[in-house]
């Protein structure tokens, strides 16, 4: 039988979701409870790869089991037995070809900056102290809608056989902190963007370049030419990385 798992993660102690050497990993982490708790030695095949530091609220992986068990019961003692970053919501069983990687039609990120200093959240969120033109960002946000083709933004010596992504939402929203003595209303940005697929680090060069956009250090012009460019060397910097979640990912067969 094949299960799909519903899970999610604070990646702060995290080098990213994939098994690497001399390093924590989700994946790792996930293996090593499966297989203890279900006394089978057990590979979890994920949705995607997250980077290091880098959050999912919602996330699917997927695993092969011969024996029957009892979910609910599993579902508790794995919350029972991994770290208190990561959190089983469900386990289901899959027809035995679903894929939890390949089956995959919609990712959806957000990207989450404060704009007012705030203790709580240091790890989960970019603090940015400049001001910034979001009506600005937001239209060059929709620029992404006119390409397909986004090697700027993509991690160089990457192993794709291919740039293109098709985006379906590109979006600022400001909203507010929960931090009390201070002016909250719109010290929160957020940054939502779906796609069909995700180059390694493109969500977060594409926001840096928005933030270049809204600091007024390039123009909508300048932002279409480094689409146009397939450069990397052309795009804006990087991000950090805690401050990005995987948000949702959609499959044709499993509702919301």
């Amino acid at each position: 039988m094949r299960y799909f798992i519903k899970l999610a993660y604070n990646g702060t102690a995290y080098h990213g979701w994939q098994i690497q050497p001399n390093a924590a990993s989700v994946q790792e982490t996930l293996n090593k409870a499966f297989s203890v708790l279900l006394n089978s030695e057990i590979n979890l095949m994920g949705a995607g790869r997250t980077d290091t530091g880098v959050h999912a609220r919602e996330m699917y992986a997927h695993f092969d089991f011969e024996n029957p068990f009892d979910i609910p019961k599993l579902v508790h003692k794995l919350n029972s037995y991994l770290p208190k970053d990561i959190v089983i919501y469900q386990i289901f069983p899959v027809d035995s070809e679903a894929h939890t990687r390949f089956d995959a039609t919609k990712r959806t990120y957000e990207y989450h900056i404060h704009l007012f200093k705030d203790a709580f959240l240091q790890e989960q969120s970019w603090y940015f102290t400049q001001d910034l033109d979001v009506d600005l960002m937001n239209q060059a946000a929709k620029l992404l809608f006119n390409h397909t083709d986004f090697q700027s933004f993509s991690k160089v010596n990457t192993d794709v056989n291919t740039f293109d992504c098709t985006i379906f939402e590109a979006y600022w929203t400001r909203g507010e902190t929960e931090q009390s003595g201070a002016e909250k209303e719109g010290n929160k940005l957020i940054f939502t963007i779906s796609a069909n697929r995700f180059l390694r680090n493109m969500v977060r060069s594409i926001v840096g370049t928005l933030v270049n956009i809204g600091l007024h250090k390039i123009t909508l012009a300048d932002f279409n030419a480094i689409i146009e460019s397939k450069s990397r060397n052309k795009a804006g910097f990087s991000v950090p990385a805690h401050g990005l979640y995987l948000t949702k990912i959609e499959y044709p067969y499993l509702d919301d």
